[in-house]
């Protein structure tokens, strides 16, 4: 019988593995915790997809964070009341309604990001150097297989 257990390779991976990337989604999100206003997971979410991709819908960007289209409405409602986002009139469609960032929904992203940086920046110069592209390598391996993944629905997005 193949099982994995204590003591087996692959077990003894998936735990290690799973240590490594606990310590770097805490480290990821720690970044968040200082933002004003406070957001919710999806929230930022939705910050991040909507940045990445200017004029999504709201279909779309409930596909995106994995939500229902009323509830991603009522998330726009309160990211638009906040002043991080804006619903736009389609330029192609009247019945749809385009989402774009304002420009405090920019500064929260961009806070965000220069906060990460700084974060992973002081954990990735305490690592030797080898270590540094041993890790970036691995990353980039694993986001690859992710991806490859969900092209083949063997995955979660």
């Amino acid at each position: 019988m193949d099982r994995e257990g204590p003591g087996d390779p692959r077990h003894d991976l998936l735990e290690e593995t799973a240590a490594a990337v606990e310590t770097l989604v805490s480290l990821w999100w720690r970044a968040s915790r200082d933002l004003s206003p406070r957001l919710s997971a999806q929230q930022m979410d939705a910050l991040l997809v909507t940045r990445r991709n200017p004029g999504i819908n709201l279909t779309a960007l409930a596909v995106a964070v994995g939500a229902a289209p009323p509830a991603v409405s009522r998330l726009c409602g309160r990211l638009e009341a906040a002043g991080l986002l804006r619903r736009e009139a389609s330029t192609t469609s009247r019945r749809e309604v385009e989402l774009a960032l304002t420009s405090r929904g920019h500064k929260i992203v961009d806070g965000l990001f220069a906060r990460r940086a700084e974060l992973l920046g002081g954990v990735l110069s305490r690592m030797p150097t080898a270590s540094r592209c041993e890790f970036l390598a691995g990353v980039q391996a694993f986001s690859e297989a992710a991806r490859a993944g969900r092209r083949d629905g063997s995955a979660l997005s």
